[in-house]
């Protein structure tokens, strides 16, 4: 028998886990569900005892959805067809980070790594709105310009994560008493809903490793910390952050779950037990992300981080202890540094993405030494 989404919101309350990891369809119910449990933790009638707080002060969950684009709008000048500029509306979080914190310079250095570097947001003096232009690298630049909904959603998942930076800074100060700030000891939740869309996937596993390290550096011991509910409809953003947080791990793997939604309106959330469980795919999609790109000659740097968890989903499921086991025994050692180079050098921005036709051939090898030499993968294809 199903739930509903405040019955789901409840479990995922209930839970002691640092991450619970969530994958569902679009059009499951993600971002209510986000808002259900915004609502469970802090309903808008806590009056927090009659005790007089910033909002700041009052706030138990900071959440990112499809609400938050509610805080910012498009001015599109539409008499004169000039000058376009993004619009803030006053709230105290962007307030404290670009204020009080004087993150705007971050926020910018975050979207450039996620979009285009050549796009450049410039905030105004009070912070209440931003114009976007194209900087050739010349004096000369586009002028204001209205970037895409994709590009949008980049800028304001940037703000977040650059407030989301600083609070897990200061809330690792175990002395409450020492943190620069009383601003966020009340914090106990982060809800993330999708902060991927339209990002290709280079960027999108860049933004899941980031946001798997930020996970991973925040204090979390005996239940106490915070705790973190991430959802996506994405398999390859759902892989990569599984994978990134080691939810496949012992007995973390039961932070991974699959929402489903009944036909009459009621609700699962279904334990998912990590690389084991195939009902996924996500191993299925990983090589078919590889093959095409071989077949189209389009293999680029990050094919190889891919590559690399392909091979981690393969020696988990088939009980190896270490994925290098899977490489060809007479150049075991020559391809895991291959792959262990250049799968983390990819993630940095000085790296080039285009690699060498060596490099393009040895992706081909290792992806067909996968599927050759391990029954696993035949079997898979007869079942499919």
């Amino acid at each position: 028998m199903g739930k509903s989404l405040t019955e789901i919101a409840q479990q995922l309350k209930s839970s002691n886990k640092k991450v619970q990891l969530i994958y569902a369809f679009n059009g499951t119910g993600k971002t209510r569900l986000s808002r259900e449990f915004k609502e469970l933790i802090a309903p808008k009638t806590d009056s927090d005892d009659g005790v007089e707080q910033t909002e700041l002060a009052r706030t138990k969950i900071l959440y990112y959805n499809a609400f938050t684009e509610d805080l910012f709008s498009w001015d599109n000048d539409l008499e004169f067809d000039a000058e376009p500029k993004l619009e803030i509306q006053p709230n105290s979080f962007t307030q404290w980070v670009l204020e009080d914190q004087g993150q705007d310079g971050n926020i910018i250095v975050n979207f450039q790594r996620y979009a285009n570097d050549k796009l450049t947001p410039k905030f105004n003096e009070s912070f209440t709105e931003v114009t976007f232009s194209l900087e050739r690298g010349t004096d000369e630049h586009s002028g204001n310009i209205k970037i895409s909904k994709g590009e949008e959603s980049n800028f304001l998942w940037s703000i977040f994560y650059t407030l989301l930076e600083q609070v897990v800074t200061i809330l690792k100060e175990p002395e409450v008493s020492e943190r620069e700030t009383d601003q966020f000891n009340q914090l106990e939740y982060v809800f993330i809903d999708d902060p991927v869309s339209s990002l290709d996937d280079n960027h999108l596993i860049q933004l899941a490793v980031d946001l798997a390290a930020l996970i991973k550096s925040s204090d979390f011991n005996n239940g106490r910390g915070l705790q973190f509910i991430v959802t996506s409809h994405n398999p390859l953003f759902y892989n990569v952050l599984h994978n990134e947080l080691g939810l496949n791990n012992g007995n973390k793997k039961e932070g991974c779950y699959l929402l489903e939604r009944f036909s009459d309106g009621t609700f699962n959330l279904n334990v998912k037990y990590g690389d084991s469980n195939r009902s996924f795919s996500y191993h299925l999609h990983l090589r078919q992300i590889i093959e095409q790109a071989i077949a189209e000659n389009q293999v680029q740097k990050y094919h190889f981080t891919l590559l690399r968890n392909l091979y981690e989903k393969t020696a988990s499921f088939l009980g190896y202890r270490k994925w290098s086991e899977l490489l060809p025994d007479d150049k075991q050692v020559y391809l895991y540094r291959i792959i262990q180079f250049t799968s983390h050098s990819t993630l940095s921005n000085e790296e080039i993405a285009e690699p060498s036709e060596p490099e393009k051939q040895t992706v081909k090898f290792l992806l067909d030494n996968l599927v050759n030499n391990y029954g696993y993968w035949q079997q898979g294809e007869q079942n499919d």
